[in-house]
């Protein structure tokens, strides 16, 4: 007999750890579906079964072969897989033509291959003996799907999935998925589909992220001060308008990190482990560290840390000029962990030929070496223009690396900022995107780091933080259960 549980919930991605990540979406994916199943909600993944998830230790069977997608250009096929990824049901919509590449994103036709996604999984729906309370799109990429629903509502057609809530959450607004009236067109996405909220722009719903926006039960993005910051110009990427539109069901939840994966306990790429009450041992993996990045072995320099994206969003520009002039003055260190854009690139180059003895810059995506920075640096710095939530300052948590970062998104709400005293606090934060406030926070924690008592009380406070999956599933359950509630009321017939 299956076991009675609060909710069945299909999560609908393009990538997943530890199958396909690119970005924090993938994190997010990876773990939220088995912290909400550990509170009971029956939750299922649904993504394309892209070629490099071949390539891992998945061992997918098949469960259904050969659906039929309507195309524009013609009847297409996929076929349907399912695995379990560490503990979560997860469904792989296989197809040649749209799936079969080298990476997840990146590809002149990505809107269309994600809108074929989410319609081969519509057309997969009354095969697989699932019938979700709740639909959960993530991002622009599967937006689409709440907009097929919407179209499948307006035609009065039965689908076994017209019944669930849905639920959208915005990772990163700037990110949108833009079409045009040709796209809408041949993909029969309808004007009344297109349709804006009163005193809205008609041409702000050109998006797969707008459509999510606008046809979602509940919107939600992943932390609290960013759920607010999308409202306002500033941040809303061109659609506060829309979300000022939607206002009353838009939320923030501040995103999880895995804490089997990051744990410094455990983690297999360390040198030493410790915890929160064996500081001590911390000092080998700084010194591990160093060795790595061919610096001087100094307890006394702060070893400042960067693992990130390396785009201007993270203002890792920021972190070049402010280092700069910082370390013409100060014996501090830096590395930086990353691959981005080509002027920062060459800015943090430049800094490092400039202070070889203080600057270790590594051009590269190397998830080990992320952990070991985390674990050895002394400081890690996010000085973000918008950050949605940030995993780093999280995982840095854990790790008791004291982050720099700057008041925004889910920094804000993450980060205490630490008092003079060293009483009080987690970390440093400062407020403008500039260089100079940036260095100033910097100095700041140069001070407090010759506090070591002080300094250790930090490391403690932020180690002691739980910003693990499991604060952050319930209030996801809470949101789905707001969704569900919302769907049923708009089924239900009018009364005179």
């Amino acid at each position: 007999m299956r076991q009675e549980t609060l909710l069945d919930v299909l999560f609908t991605t393009v990538e997943m750890s530890p199958l396909a990540k690119v970005g924090g979406l993938g994190d997010v994916a990876g773990s939220l579906p088995r912290a909400l199943r550990a509170q009971g909600a029956n939750v299922r993944v649904a993504m394309p079964f892209h070629s490099i998830v071949r390539g891992t230790a998945v061992a997918p069977r098949k469960v259904l072969d050969g659906v039929k997608v309507q195309w524009p250009d013609g009847e297409q096929r996929v076929d349907v897989w399912m695995a379990d990824v560490r503990g979560v049901p997860t469904y792989l919509i296989e197809n040649e033509r749209f799936f079969d590449r080298a990476s997840v994103y990146g590809f002149d036709d990505d809107k269309d291959r994600f809108l074929f996604f989410c319609d081969a999984l519509l057309a997969s729906a009354p095969h697989l003996g699932f019938r979700p309370d709740v639909i959960h799109a993530q991002d622009w990429h599967t937006g689409l799907i709440l907009t097929r629903l919407a179209a499948i509502d307006a035609s009065g057609d039965d689908h076994p999935w017209s019944d669930a809530g849905r639920t959208y959450t915005i990772h990163n607004l700037a990110l949108q998925g833009n079409f045009d009236s040709g796209f809408a067109h041949h993909y029969g996405i309808s004007p009344s589909l297109l349709a804006a909220p009163e005193s809205v722009d008609p041409g702000l719903t050109y998006s797969a992220m707008a459509q999510g926006i606008l046809h979602a039960d509940r919107i939600n993005t992943v932390s609290d001060s960013y759920a607010k910051e999308i409202m306002t110009p500033e941040y809303g990427a061109g659609l506060d308008t829309l979300l000022r539109a939607r206002a009353a069901v838009v939320s923030g939840i501040v995103n999880g990190i895995d804490y089997d994966e990051f744990n410094p306990e455990t983690d297999p790429h360390v040198v030493q482990h410790y915890n929160a009450d064996t500081l001590d041992k911390r000092a080998a993996n700084k010194r591990a560290l160093q060795q790595k990045a061919g610096l001087p072995e100094s307890e006394r320099s702060l070893l400042f840390g960067v693992v990130t994206r390396l785009f201007a969003q993270k203002g890792i520009d920021l972190v070049a000029v402010a280092f700069d002039h910082m370390l013409t003055n100060r014996d501090a260190q830096l590395v930086v962990l990353g691959t981005g854009d080509e002027d920062v690139h060459r800015m943090l180059l430049q800094l490092q030929e400039k202070f070889p003895q203080r600057v270790k810059i590594w051009l590269d995506f190397d998830p080990p070496l992320g952990q070991q920075i985390y674990a050895g640096c002394d400081a890690f710095l996010m000085p973000s223009r918008y950050e949605p939530c940030g995993l780093g300052q999280l995982i840095s948590l854990r790790y008791g690396a004291v982050p720099v970062v700057r008041r925004t998104g889910g920094l804000a709400d993450t980060v205490q900022n630490a008092d003079l005293p060293l009483r009080s606090g987690t970390g440093f934060v400062f407020d403008a995107a500039n260089a100079t406030e940036l260095e100033h926070a910097c100095w700041r924690a140069l001070a407090a780091f010759e506090n070591p008592d002080g300094w250790r009380a930090l490391q403690e406070r932020g180690m002691r933080q739980d910003w693990s999956w499991g604060r952050a599933a319930g209030n996801y359950i809470e949101l789905y259960e707001a969704a569900k509630a919302d769907r049923l009321s708009a089924k239900k017939p009018a009364h005179d």
